[in-house]
């Protein structure tokens, strides 16, 4: 028998959240803390699974019938999948606040910033592409509240007010929403309650750094309940201009979501949701590493230096105030409507959405003084989508199934403005490429499972999807100089994608399953600093089949937890960033497609509770891929050659067995010690760590074009009451002040390195009640 004090409708809650097997009883004044075992402090949320009957209530004592758990996640041990499903909690933990700060949670995935932006590209088992303009699909697929934004660079400043996360690695689309081959990531916010909720947050750090977070929820009326909750950022700039001093970095962008949920009875669901993100943001500026072109040295700048310009010329002419910084100026909004109905044995649900994302952002892309590669660009879109999915109803039953269909339909324009007036003598100019884009896309999907004897269940899923894009209206302007119009481009493309395996529950408390995968992905277009019509020609569908291998397991219950993943990827046309040179002009980037490639690996994570108060995460992705056919222009070599002779020459190679130059090893984990310090407050504290391999920002790059890899370590400690309406935490990130950088990349004259943070240190209290 476990006790609590019964002072928190939170803690209550989180008591209903556990598994069958002990009795529980909460008495008005016994610490929230007292459980033994394996039990969890206040504050500690038990798994979101299935729960027996709750015994009526008597004055002063609930009876719950549950044992507490030390991992989290329970249901899901019963899945046949490789996903990391991370709570909103350990999110607040590890000072999660963006989609980038996921690769710190879950195996085999990195999410690198696009210059220092918004802008994101996500690399999940190795898969994943690096697209500037985002105006392609991505291989990896973000979610908010099951709505795909197919652009990620959408789903910008919507992580607040979580519920959790889900990572899911490999091809998907047979159960719902968009086809991908690299992978889902999945938000869920928190929805309305029945019961009147608000609290608030407010984290400090080193820097001036500001992030507050509030919000509010409950019932209006019978049936109809609301949340609405919102965040601030601020500050948190460390860069500086050696040249001038000037500060750069700042934070400085507000959110707002508001949820209405509406039950008209029992069998019926309805929610409508709308958010607004605005963010006028710095930029992280980039550290140059190497001179490409030319012989002038490149700038000498410490760890937390960067330099950048932005000519008066150059700000007159895309509308902005002289002294620019790099930074955002984006709007991001939206609404979805979700209608959920049970009619016994079938479940219908329909989800809508339309998403708006205008953006404007100057980023200085030599990282010198320089006018060499500034660049500015400004993105009009807009995404509608519509789900309808019909799914049995009973849980129990041996034949579980879900059909839907899937439509998606976006429009796109964009311009990229350049000031190249000091890259001479090869241009000396400034110019803007403008192009728009339409996009369709239908899909129709199935996912049958049947259980049979001896705990054995074969699944089996099917997808067929149409994509039709076409790039519009492309011009390509130098001002005091020609304009060179293009005429329209299209791809199309209609596949086949699926899924079959078979699983079996060994024991009670061990799975084992094997699947295939097949995952397709429509081609697209390279659209940016566009000079002739063959860089426009599209590139073509990626296709991969996927085989996957697992195990989930609690061979020793609330003690010791192994979940492990094992696959292979046979890929044909990956879709990959490579190089093109245009004579007298020089290389430039473009989407093309590797023939032939593969890529193999495992992830796992390991949880331990090995005694009463510590609790170990570690989770670990190996992966290592090589490209078997790749016939491209070798970037390294051809600058090369142009450094020793002034001539641009194409220097061409096949890049048949080199590695992919994704990171092999990523490794992230959390210890947490758990105490009572009194009879009213108890304290946890313990160090989390990162760990993430080398990566070629080029392919076969060596030298410099190779990212290094880096180790980064932090900690925190909390104290919270019995009640656990309120906790303050003090935290460390990149306590031993590492030097390292998150990505890369070159524009014209240098080649440069995106820094990461150095150390902060910060505190953070919040309250709910």
């Amino acid at each position: 028998m476990a006790v609590f004090c019964k002072t928190s409708r939170i803690w209550r809650a989180r008591l209903a959240a556990t598994g069958a097997g002990v009795t529980v009883v909460m008495l008005a004044c016994a610490p929230a803390w007292a459980a033994g075992g394996a039990a969890v402090p206040a504050g500690r949320a038990a798994a979101a699974t299935p729960v027996p009957a709750v015994a009526p209530p008597v004055p002063e004592t609930v009876e719950v019938n549950g044992i507490r758990r030390a991992f989290t996640h329970v249901a899901a041990q019963h899945l046949p999948d490789a996903d990391t499903r991370v709570t909103a909690e350990r999110l607040i933990e590890r000072g999660v606040v963006d989609l980038r700060g996921l690769e710190y949670v879950a195996p085999n995935l990195t999410i690198q910033s696009i210059n220092g932006t918004a802008s994101t590209n996500f690399y999940l088992r190795g898969l994943g592409f690096n697209d500037f303009t985002q105006n392609n699909m991505g291989p990896v697929v973000t979610y908010v509240d099951d709505v795909a934004f197919p652009y990620s660079t959408m789903a910008s400043g919507l992580m607040f007010d979580m519920a959790d996360v889900t990572v899911t690695p490999g091809p998907v689309g047979t159960e719902h929403g968009q086809s991908t081959t690299g992978g889902e990531v999945k938000l869920r916010t928190n929805d309305p309650t029945d019961t009147f909720h608000y609290g608030a947050s407010q984290d400090i750090a080193a820097y001036a750094r500001s992030r507050s977070t509030a919000y509010i929820s409950g019932p209006i009326a019978d049936g109809l309940s609301f949340r609405l909750a919102g965040q601030v950022n601020q500050g948190g700039g460390w860069q500086t201009d050696p040249l001038n001093g000037a500060h750069l970095g700042d934070a400085n962008s507000w959110a707002l979501r508001a949820k209405l949920k509406w039950t008209p009875d029992s069998r019926t669901t309805v929610m409508l949701s709308g958010h607004v993100v605005r963010d006028e943001s710095q930029v992280v500026g980039g550290i140059p590493i190497s001179r490409l072109i030319g012989s002038a040295p490149i700038p000498s700048v410490g760890w937390t230096q960067t330099e950048w310009s932005a000519k008066e010329a150059f700000t007159k002419l895309i509308g902005r105030q002289n002294g620019l910084k790099p930074s955002e100026d984006n709007w991001f909004w939206g609404a979805d409507l979700h209608i959920a109905h049970d009619f016994g044995p079938v479940t219908l649900t329909a989800v809508s959405a339309f998403e708006t994302e205008r953006e404007g952002e100057y980023t200085d892309q030599d990282a010198t003084a320089a006018a060499q590669a500034d660049a500015y660009r400004t993105i009009a879109a807009n995404n509608f989508t519509q789900e309808l999915r019909l799914a049995n109803s009973r849980a129990g039953d041996r034949l579980q199934w879900v059909v839907g269909a899937y439509y998606q339909r976006s429009r796109m324009s964009q311009n990229f403005y350049f000031d190249y007036t000091d890259y001479r003598p090869a241009r000396g100019y400034m110019q803007v490429s403008s192009f728009g884009l339409n996009q369709e896309a239908t899909s129709q999907f199935g996912h049958v499972s049947y259980r049979l004897p001896r705990h054995v269940t074969l699944f089996v899923g099917l997808l067929h999807e149409v994509d039709d894009r076409g790039l519009t209206g492309l011009t390509s302007r130098i001002y005091g100089g020609r304009t060179l119009d293009f005429h329209g481009e299209s791809t199309a493309a209609a596949q086949f994608a699926g899924q079959a395996g078979v699983s079996w529950q060994a024991t009670r408390n061990v799975l084992l399953y094997y699947k295939m995968s097949k995952g397709f992905k429509p081609g697209g277009f390279t659209a940016n600093n566009t000079q002739v019509q063959g860089q426009l020609a599209p590139f073509m569908p990626e296709t991969v089949l996927t085989y996957e291998l697992g195990l989930k397991s609690d061979p020793i219950a609330n003690v010791l937890r192994i979940n492990a993943a094992a696959f292979y990827n046979d890929f044909h046309n990956q879709q990959i960033l490579g190089t093109i040179l245009l004579p007298d002009y020089g290389p430039l980037s473009q989407l093309t497609n590797v023939p032939k490639s593969e890529s193999w690996g495992f992830e796992g994570t390991i949880d331990l509770h090995p005694v009463r108060h510590l609790f170990i995460t570690q989770n670990i992705g190996w992966q290592r891929g090589i490209f078997q056919n790749f016939p491209t222009v070798n970037r390294a070599k051809t600058n090369a050659y142009y450094a020793r002779t002034g001539v641009w020459k194409a220097i061409n190679d096949n890049f048949a067995g080199v590695d992919n130059g994704q990171p092999k090893l990523t490794l992230n984990g959390q210890l947490d010690w758990r105490q009572a310090v009194s009879h009213d407050y108890a304290v946890e504290f313990g160090p989390n760590w990162v760990y993430r391999g080398a990566q070629a920002m080029t392919p076969g790059g060596t030298g410099f074009y190779r990212l290094p890899p880096y180790f980064l370590l932090g900690a925190h400690v909390t104290l919270r009451p019995a009640s656990d309406r309120w906790q303050v935490t003090v935290y460390a990130s990149n306590i031993m002040n590492r030097h390292y950088y998150t990505s890369g990349g070159q524009a014209t004259t240098t080649y440069l390195y995106i820094p990461g943070a150095p150390r902060f240190i910060g505190g953070r209290i919040s309250c709910g009640f």
